[in-house]
């Protein structure tokens, strides 16, 4: 006969209940959102800093995918929404305590400025493009005109936005994996990097590549040490985080976080870049779409651990 002392029913399986609210459509969201935030800064801030015609590729070609990203990230994001007849109610007010409020409206102003700047620039992917429209010469020669003021509200909401998929986290005490205010600037530089390797991959411009190879470089060192204060922020904080970190430290996301986030989406691209920056022959779309797949992956990733931690103490 074998003897069992059970100090606490914990041990049973299924005995804490566990609701999975956030399913596939919000980690799509929130990288498309991230990776379009990223392209569009980049667009703006060296627009602002008069480099466009150096950097044509970074202003004028990657913005044009932007539209389209945005526009699967909020079509994931209404698949997602129970009650899909009453989104517009989001927009009946404003509430700035809430993570989803600044969303909502900061999408209104991001998706049209990005559908704008794709249409002033529409004539690098159809060079003998002309609107049939009257109207929407008059207004191509209007936003031509304040494309400096388009810029800037460029650059601010698309801050906003690579931001906000973080807090969109951090927001929720109830889930201590995201409790804490680094998942901001951790998912910001995480769209920074994923919108710079875009670029990489769309420019056919050697120095353009390496300008953007350097500031990718810089992200990845930027989104490791990120990381790796996070884990420090946790583990020496409640039993609760502590346990929360351990969901990557030994346990069930140890190997996906840390094989397919840090080593794929993180170590290796930055070798690769190092090894191309200093005048190896590394192809260039290699580690950009290294950098685009660890960014998925941190954030499907993310989204699910979250969902698995808790407060039981």
């Amino acid at each position: 006969m074998r003897e069992e002392l059970i100090i606490s029913g914990r041990s049973n399986p299924y005995i804490d209940p566990h609701l999975d609210i956030w399913h596939w459509p919000i980690p799509l969201y929130l990288f498309l959102g991230g990776l379009a935030a990223g392209i569009l800064f980049f667009a703006a801030l060296f627009y602002i800093l008069g480099k466009e015609e150096s950097l044509k590729s970074v202003v004028r070609k990657a913005p044009i995918v932007t539209p389209f990203l945005l526009v699967a990230g909020l079509g994931a994001l209404f698949y997602d929404l129970n009650n899909k007849l009453y989104f517009w109610q989001l927009y009946t007010v404003i509430r700035f305590e809430s993570p989803m409020s600044w969303g909502a409206w900061t999408l209104m102003v991001i998706t049209p400025a990005s559908f704008i700047w794709a249409a002033l620039h529409i004539r690098e992917i159809f060079p003998r493009w002309e609107w049939p429209w009257h109207w929407a010469k008059r207004a191509e020669l209007f936003f031509n005109s304040h494309k400096y003021v388009l810029a800037w509200i460029m650059v601010i909401f698309s801050l906003i936005l690579g931001v906000y998929t973080g807090i969109l986290f951090s927001a929720f005490n109830a889930r201590p994996l995201w409790n804490t205010s680094i998942l901001g600037p951790l998912f910001l530089a995480s769209g920074l990097s994923a919108g710079a390797a875009v670029t990489v991959l769309i420019s056919r411009d050697r120095s353009e590549r390496i300008f953007m190879t350097r500031i990718d470089l810089i992200i990845l060192v930027v989104k490791l040490f990120l990381i790796v204060h996070f884990f420090m922020g946790f583990l020496a904080s409640t039993q609760v985080h502590i346990d929360a970190a351990r969901l990557f430290l030994g346990g069930p996301w140890t190997a996906p976080f840390w094989v397919f986030v840090v080593i794929v989406g993180i170590v290796v691209p930055a070798l690769l870049e190092i090894l191309e920056l200093r005048g190896r022959h590394v192809p260039a779309a290699i580690p950009a779409i290294l950098v685009l797949f660890g960014s998925l992956m941190f954030r499907f990733i993310f989204t699910f651990a979250g969902q698995e931690s808790r407060w039981l103490y």
